[in-house]
């Protein structure tokens, strides 16, 4: 059995460890090495169990610490080709010490796990999510930072035992707040960030293929509440028929795991 663990999620920053105790992979890095570093230790997670750092894209909320964090323990660090070179232009490489991998279509093993990218649809130059198999052939998909569900998302979400997905939004607190016009239009366009209503209309599809965990993860803050983001996906389950805690589970990732609570899949 392995554990997600999210460190931190949403608007100010994002980092999530899955594997066992002894080892595993960190998807994002986007606070500090310290942040990291404390969030890791209050997990229960010994930072030698972290074998590599997985990166979606080079939005700030995403790589914040993956520099320092990444050079300071020798963590190789995997992304996108597009993503690289971005992170490269942004300094995040220049003089780093730690190995930089374009992950190919192929995916790669790391610390007992097949991680395999997939491509989403965001305003970055690369960004992908990552469909993750445990050595007990127990499946996790990880994805935030979407406009919209693709084919290809949705085929990667398929026959998950878990799905991490982002429920970012809800549409009207979001026409309704202080965002300018533009940033509006940016959120809810097909580059932009998945609503509450799309993100829980893709879990029923997705429990009528067999999943039984959700984990809502990316909340905005300005935008969203984490009651309002499970409602809407509990009540949208619930209209299947389904029953939370015989038939699912559904989760929020918190903005940060003060708790230290990890979910095992």
């Amino acid at each position: 059995m392995a554990r997600f663990c999210p460190l931190f999620s949403g608007s100010v920053g994002n980092s999530y460890y899955i594997g066992s105790s002894e080892k595993g992979i960190l998807i994002d890095a986007g606070r500090s090495a310290k942040q990291l570093e404390n969030m890791l230790e209050k997990c229960g997670i010994d930072i030698s169990a972290v074998k590599a750092i997985f990166i979606t894209h080079e939005h700030s909320d995403h790589v914040k610490g993956l520099r320092v964090f990444a050079s300071r323990y020798g963590l190789p660090v995997y992304a996108s080709g597009g993503t690289m070179s971005s992170l490269d232009k942004m300094g995040c490489l220049n003089g780093s010490k730690f190995k930089s991998c374009v992950i190919s279509d192929s995916g790669v093993e790391c610390a007992g796990l097949e991680v395999m990218p997939f491509r989403t649809s965001h305003d970055s130059a690369e960004s992908i999510g990552y469909s993750i198999k445990t050595s007990d052939q127990r499946k996790i998909a990880v994805c935030t930072d979407i406009g919209y569900m693709s084919s290809e998302v949705h085929e990667s979400l398929c026959g998950t035992d878990m799905a991490v997905l982002e429920s970012n939004h809800d549409v009207g607190m979001l026409e309704n707040g202080p965002y300018p016009y533009s940033l509006k239009r940016r959120i809810m366009s097909e580059t932009g960030h998945l609503s509450n209503m799309d993100c829980a209309a893709e879990l029923c599809r997705l429990a009528k293929k067999g999943t039984t965990r959700f984990v809502l993860v990316h909340l905005s803050e300005h935008n969203n509440t984490p009651e309002l983001a499970f409602q809407t996906s509990l009540c949208s389950l619930s209209l299947m028929g389904l029953q939370k805690g015989t038939d699912f589970e559904l989760y929020v990732a918190p903005k940060e795991n003060i708790s230290g609570k990890s979910i095992y899949f």
